[in-house]
C-alpha cells in the first residue's frame, strides 16, 4: 500500500497560477514529485487535459516537427513535461500565449534551470509563472517525522522506503542517472565521473564559504571549470549557492557565496550514512543539520531575497530574509537547547524543531546572552547586534570601523574615567533588574555612552547608546 502526501499549498499556488498567467512552470530536481503533483492539477481541472512528455521519443518527435500545428489544436489544460528536452518548444509557446483566442492554458515541467539549458532563446517573461517545487517539508509530513526526513531528504520515494536498505539502493541508482543521464541532456559536455568527484567533494564543502580555487587544487583543475561544476548542479537544484548580504562594497565583510547540498539525504548518501546514530557522530553533523533547517525555513517562507551575513572576523548569521521591509535573522545550531529570554527585547523569537534556533527582526538589536549591554543606535548598525547564546557571546554590528572605534576608546577611558555616582547608580538598578556578568569593561563608544566606564568588578550598567 501506497503512502500519499498531500501537498495543498502547492496546489492551490498552482492553480492560482493557471487563473491568472498564459502559462505555470514547475521547477524542481527530478524525481522531486513534479508529475505527481501536475496529475493531481489535472483531476480536479473541470475542462479538458492534454499531456504531452518529452522523454516519450515519439512525443517530442511529432512536437520538434510540427508543435504549432499539434499545441495550437489543444484546449483547457495542456500539460509539458520535461521541457527543457526540446528548447525549440519555447518559440512556439510566446505566440500561443499571446494569441486573442487562445483556447489553453499550458502547464510546463522542468527538471534544471532554463538558463543552464542550451538553446533556450525565449524566456517567455511577462508570460509564465515560476512555481519551485521542493522535495517534503515538515508542514507535509508533520514534525513527528523531522528525524527520518532529516536523514532520508524530501525525494518522495527515499523518504517513502520501507527500509535503510532500500533508502540506499535508491540514492545509488538516482545518483548514477542522474549524473549519466539527465546531465548529458541538457547539451553538456562534463565527464561524468569528473562530475561524480566534484558532487562528492562537495558533500564534505556542504556549509562552507565558496572557495574555487581551494577545490581547483584538490581536483587538479582550473576554478573557472570547478565554478562550471557548480553551476550545473546548482542549475539542476542539487545544490544551493546562498549569496552573501552587503550592501556596500568597501566594508569588511564576506562577499563570497555559501554552498549546500539543497537535499539532506543526498548528503547523507555521498558522505555514507545511513543511521541517525552515524549522522550524530560525524563531523559533518553541525553542517547536515544547517543546511536541513535553512531548506525547511526556505519552503515555509519562500526562496525570493534570501542570503548570509558575515564578517572577516568571523561573525555570521546563517540566514537573512528581507521580507516586507523588514530583516529578519536565523541561527541554526545542532547543539539542543532553549533560546534565551531577553529582559531587553519583546520581539519574538521563534524556536524550531528541536534545537535553538530563533528569529530576530533584525533592524533592532539585542541584548547579548552575557549581559553586557543593549544596543538600538540606529548609526551603529544597521543589520543591528544580533547575540548567540555561546560562551564568546557574539555580536555583529555592521560598521567594523565605528567596532574598532569601540575596542579603542574602552581600553582608554577605563584607565582614565573612574565611575561616576549616577553609573553606580545604574548598576544597582541593573543588578536589581537581574543583569549577569559582563566582560571587562563597558563596550560603549565614549561619544555614545559619555565615558560612563564601569569598574572591573561592576555589573553592567545596561545604558543604552544613543
Amino acid at each position: 500500500m501506497q503512502q500519499k502526501i498531500a501537498r495543498s499549498v502547492l496546489l492551490d499556488t498552482v492553480n492560482e497560477g493557471l487563473a491568472e498567467v498564459p502559462a505555470v512552470a514547475l521547477l524542481g530536481a527530478r524525481q522531486v514529485g513534479k508529475t505527481t503533483l501536475a496529475a493531481q492539477v489535472a483531476a480536479s481541472w473541470a475542462r479538458p487535459t492534454t499531456t504531452f512528455d518529452l522523454e516519450v521519443a515519439s512525443v517530442r518527435e511529432a512536437l520538434s516537427r510540427t508543435p504549432e500545428a499539434v499545441l495550437s489544436e489543444c484546449e483547457g489544460l495542456v500539460i509539458v513535461d520535461e521541457v527543457q528536452r526540446l528548447p525549440s518548444l519555447f518559440e512556439t509557446l510566446r505566440p500561443l500565449c499571446d494569441a486573442a483566442d487562445r483556447k489553453a492554458v499550458f502547464l510546463l515541467l522542468g527538471s534544471a534551470s532554463w538558463d543552464v539549458v542550451r538553446g533556450i532563446s525565449e524566456t517567455l517573461a511577462g508570460r509564465v509563472l515560476f512555481v519551485d517545487v521542493g522535495g517534503f517539508s515538515l508542514a507535509e509530513v508533520g514534525a513527528e517525522q523531522q528525524n527520518r526526513l532529516w536523514l532520508r531528504g524530501g525525494f518522495p520515494r527515499a523518504w517513502l522506503a520501507p527500509s535503510a536498505a532500500a533508502w540506499r539502493r535508491w540514492m545509488q541508482s538516482f545518483t548514477r542517472t542522474f549524473l549519466e543521464r539527465d546531465i548529458p541532456g541538457l547539451g553538456t559536455s562534463v565527464p561524468a565521473e569528473a562530475l561524480n568527484r566534484f558532487w562528492r567533494m562537495l558533500a564534505h564543502y556542504h556549509g562552507q564559504v565558496w572557495n574555487a580555487a581551494e577545490l581547483g587544487r584538490a581536483m587538479d583543475t582550473s576554478a573557472r571549470t570547478v565554478n562550471q561544476y557548480r553551476d550545473l548542479l546548482a542549475g539542476t537544484f542539487m545544490v544551493r549557492v546562498l549569496p552573501p548580504w552587503f550592501e556596500n562594497l568597501g566594508k569588511r565583510l564576506v562577499k563570497s557565496p555559501k554552498v549546500y547540498l539543497r537535499d539532506s539525504g543526498i548528503l547523507h548518501a555521498l558522505l555514507g550514512l545511513d543511521e541517525m546514530p552515524a549522522v550524530r557522530t560525524h563531523p559533518r553533523y553541525g553542517a547536515s543539520w544547517e543546511g536541513f533547517a535553512l531548506e525547511q525555513v526556505l519552503l515555509a517562507h519562500g526562496q525570493d531575497d534570501a542570503y548570509f551575513y558575515a564578517t572577516q572576523r568571523g561573525a555570521e548569521l546563517d540566514l537573512l530574509l528581507m521580507r516586507h521591509g523588514k530583516r529578519w535573522g536565523f541561527e541554526f545550531n545542532a547543539r539542543t537547547r532553549r533560546a534565551p529570554q531577553s529582559r531587553c527585547t519583546s520581539f519574538p523569537r521563534i524556536s524550531i524543531w528541536r534545537t535553538s534556533t530563533w528569529c530576530i527582526p533584525a533592524t533592532f538589536a539585542t541584548r547579548s546572552a552575557t549581559g553586557s549591554r543593549r544596543c538600538r543606535s540606529r548609526r551603529s548598525a544597521q543589520l543591528g547586534c544580533v547575540a548567540r547564546r555561546s560562551s564568546d557571546a557574539v555580536r555583529w554590528p555592521l560598521d567594523l570601523r565605528r567596532q574598532r572605534a569601540w575596542s579603542r576608546t574602552s581600553a582608554a577611558t577605563s584607565a582614565t574615567s573612574p565611575p561616576r555616582a549616577d553609573a553606580d547608580q545604574r548598576v544597582e538598578s541593573a543588578a536589581g533588574a537581574g543583569y549577569d556578568r559582563p566582560r571587562r569593561n563597558c563596550r560603549g563608544k565614549q561619544s555614545h555612552c559619555g565615558g560612563k566606564i564601569v569598574a572591573a568588578d561592576r555589573k553592567c550598567a545596561g545604558w543604552r547608546c544613543s
